[in-house]
């Protein structure tokens, strides 16, 4: 796409993960909160909703540690949705815990999604007539791929009490085709209900894509570069991952010091092996990429400096220091998914510490990058996070599920940073949030974009994630009282003003 045909669309929207969404049942999910959401984000004239990663989570609840790349989390299921398939009856969801409205606490919440799955996926089993039957079989033949090999790991994880796979007897973790199949046979129910669980995803995401396409809006997704050493991912795959003998990693991914954190991070996950991923024609990532673009239009593509060259840390350094850059695949591999998917819908997460090389890999390719405004009051006029040094086509935001909200990153900077940030929004210390969202969607990028948290004006008490903890990170959650109208007719008039509404929206201003 051309500068000039770039020029003629801008979009502004919000970031705001489904397990963030309001309801009854203790976790946002993809019933009919967010059905409202969407119509929501309608009436407040936003194109854009970002999400994070929809994978089944694990250990930290982290979106980006999943038992799968490909596999929908089950806690999302909406139970109102079952209710209505005739699945489980309104008596079924009683007892309800006391769940709190403003978190997630995954432990209440787990045990009572799991019951009444359990149930769910029971009356099905009971139900040899039941409408979904067939739409049950055919999707599990068209999702095989992935489906049989993750439906066997988490009924055999199950059978073990949730251990990682690389502490379950030798003959299953390193997948001798005698023990698996005697594993099939023998967990055949728990296969079957695995397999069900996904389908109920798919199926209920599938009318919040049909709700978005109604109304004219995109969803941006999302996919983390690596994925977990726990999955059902380099389970199956062995080959695609530096492991030793046993199936431990060798070496292990993550960042050495940058603005998230002065000492490096190391993240643990497994590093792939470009060279067998290159002579299998990229397929797992190119599936990968696939699956997740028929859940969303759109993906953010995280640590993408990662493509150019990642960085490697040996699997018995405690830190992250110890690492080194190591080349990664670079134009070759994004050249496949473009032949592959015939064009890239991808955001480009450059963030961290980006050479030369990066940005001409991401330039080679057209694809947008991101900008956070949350990191350009440290220095000058000159810092390229600064709304007038952007180029159009850019994502801005005002920040990332990473950060801190925008008022609790405000009120925790030195003094000179914050007169920066006063003088250059021409703003004062209560109005912070709305004034970073203005400098966003008043930016020439091509999207901007900003958390639930800050248009509500919140503190840190809100803040999604904290990169350096391992643990009470993932928990805001909206509360039903805080998608208002007045809220919505604020931020239309942002998207109106700035020239971020669908060309049909009558309030347009700009001639398209």
């Amino acid at each position: 796409m051309g500068e000039h045909e770039r020029s003629f669309y801008r979009e502004g929207g919000v970031l705001l993960h489904p397990t963030s969404l309001p309801g009854p049942y203790g976790i946002g999910d993809i019933g009919p909160a967010a059905w409202r959401w969407i119509d929501w984000l309608t009436e407040a004239g936003c194109q854009i909703w970002q999400i994070l990663p929809l994978g089944p989570t694990g250990y930290g609840d982290s979106p980006y540690q999943s038992f799968s790349s490909f596999a929908g989390n089950p806690l999302l299921i909406s139970p109102e949705r079952l209710v209505a398939d005739g699945l489980l009856t309104v008596d079924d969801l009683e007892p309800l815990p006391e769940f709190p409205s403003d978190r997630v606490d995954f432990g209440t919440v787990i045990e009572y999604k799991e019951r009444l799955l359990t149930l769910a996926t029971e009356r099905f089993r009971q139900d040899p007539a039941h409408p979904y039957r067939e739409d049950f079989q055919i999707y599990c033949q068209g999702q095989a791929s992935w489906l049989d090999d993750f439906a066997l790991f988490m009924a055999i994880k199950g059978e073990h009490d949730g251990i990682p796979w690389i502490d379950w007897e030798p003959s299953l973790a390193l997948r001798q085709q005698d023990a698996l199949a005697e594993a099939k046979e023998r967990l055949v129910a728990e296969i079957e209900s695995h397999r069900f669980r996904q389908f109920l995803f798919s199926y209920q995401w599938e009318t919040v894509r049909q709700r978005s396409v109604q109304k004219d809006l995109k969803i941006i997704g999302d996919i983390p570069i690596f994925v977990a050493h726990d999955s059902a991912d380099v389970w199956a795959h062995h080959e695609f991952f530096l492991l030793d003998d046993t199936g431990m990693p060798t070496v292990v991914a993550g960042v050495p010091p940058d603005y998230f954190s002065p000492s490096g991070q190391r993240w643990g996950n497994p590093l792939y092996r470009w060279d067998k991923l290159r002579e299998d024609g990229y397929s797992w990532w190119l599936s990968r990429l696939e699956k997740v673009l028929s859940l969303v239009d759109f993906v953010r593509l995280d640590h993408f400096r990662g493509f150019e060259a990642y960085w490697e840390i040996p699997v018995e350094a405690a830190g992250a220091e110890s690492g080194r850059w190591v080349t990664g695949p670079g134009a070759d591999f994004l050249e496949a998914a473009r032949q592959a998917l015939g064009h890239l819908p991808i955001i480009a997460e450059d963030l961290g510490l980006i050479t030369p090389e990066v940005v001409a890999l991401r330039e080679t390719f057209d694809l947008p990058g991101m900008k956070v405004l949350q990191f350009a009051f440290d220095s000058d006029a000159t810092h390229e996070y600064l709304p007038h040094n952007f180029e159009r086509h850019c994502v801005v935001y005002t920040g990332t599920h990473d950060n801190d909200t925008t008022r609790g990153w405000y009120e925790s900077v030195p003094d000179e940073t914050q007169d920066f940030c006063r003088r250059y929004l021409r703003c004062n210390d209560e109005n912070i949030s709305w004034k970073m969202i203005k400098a966003a969607w008043s930016s020439v990028a091509e999207r901007a974009v900003a958390p639930m948290q800050d248009l509500l004006e919140q503190g840190s008490e809100a803040r999604m994630n904290f990169p350096s903890r391992a643990d009470g990170n993932w928990q805001w959650r909206l509360t039903s009282d805080q998608l208002t109208p007045q809220l919505a007719k604020r931020m239309r008039e942002m998207n109106a003003l700035y020239g971020r509404l669908k060309p049909t929206d009558e309030e347009d201003p700009i001639e398209r």
